[in-house]
């Protein structure tokens, strides 16, 4: 009888022992995981230096552009500032040239501002929450090949000037597709893009309609809901181009 109760004390105290043991291993990891967690945390506070570690990349794109285009504008008005000086000093070198000469050659160039009557054209993407199925998403936004279109049936319809996004449009005028914005002058720009045109406005508007490129853009607005809005404008003014006047020409070969 005394055996068999020093057995069963034995084994409880087995039992009991393997129970504290666990308790401990359990209470032991708990502490370890806890601690890896707090150094993961306080790791990622210092890495993000107060700043969202996964910013939402539509906001820092759009935060990007907006950022880029005021510092690209404040170089654009001291470039503007420089080459007034510039103009200044090669007028007083040019005296054996005709002022009618120079002003025509300057308003060809668009380097006089413009005023008169216009048309103003306004292309957007479809609305975020148009998925048609089976659609890719890249027809549902407004490429460089769009904004074009519009540029080369307004200049059919005889323009005499025009601006994209305020600025104003020459023969070094070239738009780039960056991304999701449309870069212009090296000054990126996000939708919606604003064309404005001065000239006839019964010529420009018969242009725009005439155009084949701008009935295809037209189809998508009906079906997918791209931006398209045409309007009048009875007087406006036109900036003069503020941009560089410099030809970079390379050797290819």
């Amino acid at each position: 009888m005394r055996r068999r109760w020093v057995r069963a004390w034995s084994r409880l105290r087995r039992a009991a022992s393997r129970s504290t043991e666990i308790r401990v291993t359990r209470r032991l990891v708990s502490v370890l995981v806890c601690l890896f967690a707090g150094f993961m945390i306080a790791t990622s506070a210092i890495n993000a230096g107060g700043t969202d570690l996964r910013p939402n990349r539509n906001t820092d794109l759009v935060g990007l552009v907006a950022t880029e285009s005021k510092r690209n504008a404040e170089l654009t008005e001291r470039v503007a500032g420089l080459r007034f000086d510039v103009d200044a000093l090669a007028k007083a070198d040019a005296g054996s040239i005709p002022e009618q000469t120079m002003t025509d050659a300057a308003a060809v160039a668009g380097q006089t501002r413009v005023r008169g009557p216009a048309v103003a054209v306004v292309i957007d993407d479809a609305p975020s929450g148009v998925h048609p199925a089976g659609v890719s998403p890249e027809l549902l936004v407004v490429h460089q090949q769009d904004i074009q279109a519009v540029v080369n049936a307004l200049w059919s319809g005889g323009a005499e000037a025009m601006t994209i996004q305020g600025q104003r449009v020459t023969s070094r005028t070239g738009v780039k597709c960056v991304g999701n914005s449309v870069v212009l002058h090296g000054v990126p720009y996000a939708p919606p893009y604003e064309i404005v045109a001065i000239g006839d406005q019964n010529r420009l508007e018969q242009a725009l309609a005439d155009s084949p490129a701008m009935k295809i853009y037209r189809q998508y607005v009906d079906a997918y809901g791209l931006g398209f809005s045409q309007r009048r404008e009875a007087d406006v003014t036109l900036p003069a181009y503020r941009g560089s006047l410099d030809i970079e020409a390379r050797r290819i070969g």
